[in-house]
């Protein structure tokens, strides 16, 4: 075992982590995984989330500090939100072409879509300032009259839409350029505190790094000796925390299946009322990961074909699919895009603590194919007019969505209310929201590897084999 690279043993824990919830529940032992096992799976990403804002912040003023030519800072942006906004845009695109060739919606059992046009249209009576999207009026058919009944949510879910409702009506009711309000900290101390605050972290960091890179070099020496040294040792303590990597993914897989149902049958049960809608979405993911990163990469950098990409990006992206949480995954994937794909730390510490927070490719697309998946199984037919909103406020959303497990769904009620849907219905899809997220991360720290890449190989940063 000692002999196998990370990124297999990693592939080991995460096997292994979901065989033993399976077998857990089936044992009845579910209890005994929440309790004694899923805490070592929290206490891995608690310590890599609190090693990723120091190392952010360090790194981004290492690197900035040491590029004496203020140019190539700015060149270096435009390049690097560019590259993120095309793939983003891309993303989405994928995951409207796919929603409407496979139709997920329009699998379901007729009589329920049925239902659920009732529902919808009920919904837009009791609703002020909202119309019935397509002109469709199926409430004052008689035929339809038997299938008209208002289904309460349960309190649970009633409580998860209106907490997602609070924040998204939040960040709805903000003015246009809120989002340059919020990069600004008020309190980097608070700031660093915060994690949901990495935006602020790395505005300080930049602005930091430009006002000590203005300085004459024995000015800023001790600053920058102190700078250097706690990245050294913030990155020695990812060494560390990836040695014993396994046996905490393990046990976060472990804890996630075993909370999500008491038996193996509940489980299969959850996934399959929606598996159509999941297909449809793992099919989006598997191309961005599998065909359209590799292809971009090994267009641009001949050195790097399909087969080393992999081997060389893998530990990042095992640990995304475990953690589902960009930011958590960001020391690893700097380490990995350092150290295998030979970018320099000037343009690692720049692009990747930005990609973080800014590039969600994968919360884009789903965000597209699940909107459009809701409004079929509704039959609420969506012109391309909306289905392009739903391409811009989804590129536009995922930019301020957080870097932690689920923050998409906020967004998702931004999406769904940006097109006149209601926004309960994310309800529908939370159940299978957790596993698909872990995908969808593996899809946001890929696009992060290969727009570092990108970046440095255009700016000749690009160290090749």
């Amino acid at each position: 075992m000692k002999k196998l690279p990370l990124h297999v043993k990693i592939m080991i824990g995460l096997v292994a982590g979901i065989l033993w919830a399976f077998l857990s529940s089936s044992l009845g032992w579910n209890q005994f995984t929440i309790d004694w096992i899923d805490p070592f799976g929290q206490i891995f990403i608690r310590m890599l989330k609190y090693i990723a804002v120091p190392l952010v912040l360090f790194s981004i003023i290492s690197g900035i500090s040491g590029l004496k030519d203020m140019s190539k800072l700015g060149r270096m942006g435009g390049k690097t939100l560019g590259f993120y906004l095309t793939t983003t845009v891309i993303a989405v695109g994928v995951g409207l072409l796919l929603v409407n060739i496979i139709k997920p919606g329009n699998l379901i059992d007729e009589e329920q879509r049925v239902r659920n046009r009732l529902k919808y249209e009920n919904w837009v009576a009791q609703t002020e300032g909202v119309e019935i999207l397509d002109g469709k009026h199926l409430l004052s058919d008689p035929q339809y009259s038997h299938l008209n009944q208002m289904e309460e949510l349960s309190e649970a879910e009633k409580k998860m839409v209106e907490e997602k409702q609070a924040a998204a009506s939040e960040k709805d009711s903000a003015g246009p350029l809120s989002f340059l309000v919020d990069m600004v900290p008020s309190n980097i101390v608070l700031s660093l505190s915060n994690d949901k605050l990495m935006l602020q972290v790395i505005f300080f960091g930049i602005f930091f790094g430009i006002c000590m890179a203005a300085l004459p070099d024995d000015k800023v020496s001790g600053v920058n000796a102190f700078v250097n040294g706690a990245n050294e040792v913030f990155l020695k303590m990812v060494d560390y925390v990836m040695k014993a990597a396994p046996f905490f993914v393990f046990c976060l897989l472990a804890g996630v299946v075993a909370k999500m149902a008491n038996t193996p049958a509940q489980v299969f049960e959850i996934f399959k009322g929606l598996a159509s809608y999941s297909v449809t979405l793992v099919i989006g993911l598997l191309f961005l990961i599998f065909v359209f990163y590799p292809l971009v990469i090994s267009s641009f950098v001949k050195s790097i074909n399909y087969r080393k990409f992999f081997k060389k990006v893998s530990p990042a992206q095992f640990l995304a699919f475990s953690t589902s949480s960009s930011a958590a995954t960001l020391p690893v994937t700097m380490e990995v895009v350092e150290d295998n794909l030979g970018v320099s730390k000037n343009v690692s510490s720049f692009v990747l603590p930005i990609g973080a927070t800014v590039n969600m490719d994968g919360t884009s697309l789903y965000q597209a194919v699940a909107v459009v998946f809701m409004a079929q199984m509704h039959m609420v037919d969506l012109t391309v007019a909306q289905q392009l909103t739903i391409v811009l406020t989804a590129t536009l959303a995922s930019i301020g969505s957080a870097a932690v497990p689920s923050a998409g769904l906020v967004m998702m009620i931004v999406v769904l209310q940006s097109v006149g849907l209601n926004p309960a219905w994310i309800a529908i899809i939370f159940p299978v929201d957790r596993p698909l997220d872990m995908l969808r991360t593996v899809v946001n720290v890929t696009g992060d590897t290969v727009v570092s890449t990108l970046v440095a190989k255009s700016e000749g940063e690009l160290k090749e084999d």
